[in-house]
C-alpha cells in the first residue's frame, strides 16, 4: 500500500513500467522494517509523472525513516533531501542542511538581470564591485561582483541613472548544483 503497487499487484516484475519496478525496489528494501533505508539513484531514468510519484514517496519515507540517497542530480537532492553530504575524490566537503548549503551558495556574488532594453557592456563594467559582465540571450546579463559581494544595489542604481527598467534581478547560484560545482572544482 505505501508504496503504491496494489493497482499492478497482479503483474511479474519484468512487465512493470520502470516507475513501478523502482517501486518494487522499495517495497523490498522496506519489507522488513528498516530503520535506515540507503537508496543509490532512485529517480534514474523514470518519466516525469513516475519522477514525482517516486519523490513523494521517498520524501513520505523519510517521515518515519532515516533515507540515504545517493545521486548526481542535484535537482533531486533539493527536491527530496533535508541534508547533504558532498563527496569530492573521496573526502567530505559539505555537510550541513540544504537550507545552508543553499545559503552558501546565494553569497557567490553572481547576478542575473535583465532590462527592457540594450544596456552598454563598458557601462555596466564601470559599476562599483564588479569584476565581470557577460551578455546572455537579449538583455540578459549576467554580473559576477567582485569578493562576492552584493551587486544589486548598484545595478538598480545604474538602471535609473540609464533610463533602464528592471525586468529581472536576482542573485544567481541558490541551488544545491552551484554548491556542488563550487566545492568540486567544477564551478563556471
Amino acid at each position: 500500500d505505501i508504496t503504491g503497487l496494489g493497482p499492478e499487484q497482479q503483474k511479474k516484475i519484468g512487465m512493470l513500467s520502470k516507475g513501478y519496478r523502482q517501486r518494487v525496489g522499495l517495497a523490498q528494501a522496506m519489507i522488513h522494517n528498516p530503520k535506515v533505508l540507503i537508496l543509490d539513484e532512485p529517480t534514474s531514468g523514470l518519466d516525469p509523472n513516475q519522477l514525482r510519484d517516486i519523490r513523494d514517496l521517498i520524501v513520505n519515507i523519510g517521515k518515519e525513516k532515516t533515507v540515504i540517497m545517493s545521486t548526481h542530480i542535484m535537482q533531486e537532492v533539493e527536491a527530496i533531501c533535508n541534508r547533504v553530504i558532498i563527496i569530492n575524490k573521496g573526502k567530505i566537503v559539505a555537510d550541513d542542511t540544504t537550507h545552508i548549503l543553499q545559503q552558501r551558495a546565494s553569497s557567490t556574488g553572481r547576478v542575473l538581470v535583465e532590462f527592457d532594453k540594450p544596456a552598454d557592456l563598458k557601462k555596466l563594467q564601470s559599476i562599483p564591485g564588479v569584476s565581470r559582465v557577460e551578455q546572455q540571450d537579449g538583455n540578459f546579463y549576467r554580473i559576477t561582483a567582485s569578493g562576492g559581494t552584493d551587486a544589486r544595489p548598484e545595478i538598480f542604481r545604474y538602471a535609473v541613472e540609464n533610463s533602464l527598467a528592471v525586468v529581472t534581478l536576482q542573485q544567481e547560484g541558490s541551488s544545491i548544483e552551484a554548491v556542488f560545482q563550487q566545492l568540486t572544482g567544477n564551478a563556471s
